[in-house]
């Protein structure tokens, strides 16, 4: 059995290099081990991987209709694994490749973004992102340039070019697959082409001088996303149905993609809750915090660099001496790199850089983000599964919410005791990231249209933080849209960590250690909260609710 799952993943990889059709799965089997189901994932993520072809993948009717066919022959042959007295981090593997397929199935059957979404065929990405794979539907292959070392080499240039040189490719079968209706979608998956073609004209002048042929190469790649654009606009008015998927395919996503255990209608519940509580909490601190000055904004270079410096100094002391959590030596330059230029502004800049002008505490808590990125590069899961960032944004309960819940953790930790008014700032966010998940949330409920959603956003954030025709809120109702349960998953996730510290602690009543609790945490790897709880308590109640 070795050697054939063995041959099947040499066979794909040719595949994938000859762009011929992938082989099907083996005959199903019983009694399989850890270590068969480990050469079948590897398998598995080639076979999930679309053919290439002249290194354009293929997105097209026929191959996708072909990929769907065999889909349920590698579901079969993953669910004749006997997990049956496995330890319970290698059945909570099981779960992950059956998620994962689950995820390839519902693009098929319901998300289709390779037809319905734009925004999926952009092919350049300058920056990098801060969860363990590019959020939303991505196509496969994008050039992700933070992957790339700086500054370039000649080799990774020439590289580079080779890549950018087949946006025209990808644009051109797009023209061809894209025949979705959904009118948000299409509008403003235009926005994201054009914003490409920005960035590819950005780059080009960055490296003109030294990589002629990349500049050159970026220059050409950014006049096909124009024409490509061009196109969407041209078809724009054609498009007149919905966006969103419904509440009931909504809800299926979350039980057997994301293992979160909500309906659509219990986020909305717990969502509603958590957006009436910040705001409450909100207007306690302030009533508290009345005679005290009002937070204001860092109005240059020196002032605003010296306060995130000096926060990033003062956040990391406090994680040491208060014996929140190991820390490490790479944490520090981690959060220090994710110091951003001072921007000169009279206006809004943009909901988290206004928090951040006001207080540099409540965004170093959430860039925990960044601290777990080389977290996974430096010390890899002991997991080979674990160790591959999850498809279908799998992660975002546990990525989103831990972030979001390091907000309140330190806060009600003691970090701010010394900051009363930024307290009033970690319950703002809160409140930004409820209106905004229901903002998604209603989208896909098809109780709301994208202008909808904003304007929702723009009502319940405080201190009008967050207008609705600013391009913070414009970008997240448009990724929630294309993600569904990727807007909710800040909040839902928190809610889940909450439950597992309650149940982590309960079962040491009065020997709880927040650094044993966090360690131990951080060990088991960014996979959906549910899976956790399983591993850290024994208790799969998180995962029997989402499975019901």
């Amino acid at each position: 059995m070795i050697k054939s799952i063995r041959q099947i993943g040499v066979g794909i990889f040719l595949t994938l290099l000859m762009g011929c059709a992938a082989p099907t799965p083996p005959t199903p089997k019983s009694s399989k081990s850890y270590d068969q189901m480990v050469e079948f994932f590897s398998a598995w993520r080639k076979f999930q991987a679309p053919v290439m072809k002249e290194g354009v993948p293929d997105y097209s009717i026929a191959a996708m209709k072909k990929q769907y066919e065999l889909l349920t022959r590698w579901q079969q042959q993953l669910n004749a694994f006997d997990t049956t007295g496995w330890p319970v981090e290698h059945q909570i593997d099981f779960y992950l490749i059956w998620a994962e397929m689950n995820g390839l199935q519902f693009d098929h059957r319901v998300l289709q973004p390779w037809a319905r979404d734009p925004a999926f065929y952009v092919w350049f990405y300058p920056s990098p992102s801060d969860v363990p794979k590019r959020e939303g539907p991505a196509i496969f292959g994008a050039i992700e340039l933070s992957h790339y070392k700086q500054p370039l080499s000649a080799g990774d240039a020439k590289a580079l070019a080779d890549r950018l040189k087949k946006a025209k490719g990808v644009f051109e079968q797009a023209k061809i697959n894209l025949t979705g209706k959904g009118r948000d979608l299409w509008i403003y998956g235009i926005r994201s082409i054009q914003e490409q073609s920005n960035d590819l004209n950005s780059f080009a002048k960055s490296v003109g001088t030294a990589f002629p042929p990349l500049a050159a190469a970026a220059k050409e790649a950014q006049e096909a996303s124009n024409q490509f654009a061009a196109w969407l606009q041209q078809q724009a008015p054609s498009k007149t149905g919905l966006s969103g998927i419904g509440k009931e395919n909504y809800s299926w996503y979350l039980h057997h993609v994301h293992l979160v255990p909500y309906t659509w209608e219990s986020e909305k519940t717990l969502l509603e809750r958590e957006l009436a509580r910040s705001h409450s909490a909100l207007r306690f601190a302030e009533h508290r915090n009345r005679k005290l000055p009002k937070l204001k904004k860092a109005s240059n270079e020196i002032e605003y660099r010296k306060s995130l410096t000096r926060g990033v100094d003062e956040y990391m002391d406090f994680l040491e001496k208060e014996d929140f959590l190991t820390v490490e030596p790479y944490m520090k330059p981690a959060l220090m790199s994710q110091i951003a230029d001072f921007v000169p502004s009279d206006s809004l800049r943009g909901f988290f850089y206004e928090i951040d002008y006001r207080d540099p505490m409540p965004m170093r808590a959430h860039h925990y983000h960044w601290i777990e990125k080389e977290r996974e590069m430096r010390q890899p899961n002991a997991s080979p599964i674990r160790r591959m960032p999850l498809l279908y944004n799998i992660f975002d309960s546990r990525a989103e919410g831990m972030a979001t819940a390091m907000e309140e953790m330190v806060m009600n930790a003691g970090l701010l005791k010394d900051r009363p008014r930024a307290t009033e700032l970690v319950y703002i966010m809160l409140a930004e990231r409820a209106a905004r998940g229901l903002g998604g949330l209603y989208q896909h409920g098809l109780e709301m249209d994208f202008k909808q959603s904003t304007e929702f956003a723009q009502a319940w954030v405080p201190w009008g933080l967050l207008p609705a025709k600013g391009s913070t809120i414009q970008h997240e109702e448009h990724f929630y849209l294309r993600q569904p349960g990727y807007g909710s998953s800040y909040v839902v996730g928190k809610a889940d960590i909450d439950k597992l510290i309650a149940e982590y602690a309960r079962q040491r009543e009065g020997k709880f250690s927040l650094r044993a609790f966090m360690d131990e945490f951080n060990t088991v790897g960014i996979i959906p909260v549910s899976l956790i709880y399983w591993q850290m308590t024994g208790s799969k109640a998180l995962l029997k609710e989402a499975l019901e």
